[in-house]
């Protein structure tokens, strides 16, 4: 019943600039954390970034220092700044949270959201 919706993707020339949205909805007691995944075409989805309700960040090497993570507790949403964009980091990018809901705690998945970095 909980669903997160993924938003902001798009064409982008390099060294340009996407914010990522993503958006939970559902009877939602609290949010454990949420982040990102992508997963480019031919390669294994790979981990972006994470945020958890205490506001810890962590970020993959690869986006570290050009993509910020953030949230808003309030209406169940966390963003993606991405900045400096490279064609390498054209992929379809998925919202991955760990839910609190009466039945306990539940791990959804967005339906991806596609970047597309090129010129």
């Amino acid at each position: 019943q909980v669903q997160l919706v993924e938003s902001g993707g798009g064409l982008v020339q390099p060294g340009g600039s996407l914010r990522l949205s993503c958006a939970a909805s559902g009877i939602i007691f609290s949010i454990n954390y949420m982040g990102w995944y992508r997963q480019a075409p031919g390669k294994q989805r790979e981990f972006v970034a994470v945020i958890t309700g205490g506001g810890s960040t962590n970020y993959a090497d690869s986006v570290k220092g050009r993509f910020t993570i953030s949230r808003d507790n309030v209406k169940n949403t966390v963003h993606l700044q991405m900045n400096s964009l490279k064609p390498e980091d054209t992929a379809v990018y998925y919202c991955n949270a760990a839910v609190i809901t009466e039945r306990g705690t539940r791990q959804v998945w967005g339906q991806g959201t596609l970047v597309t970095v090129s010129s």
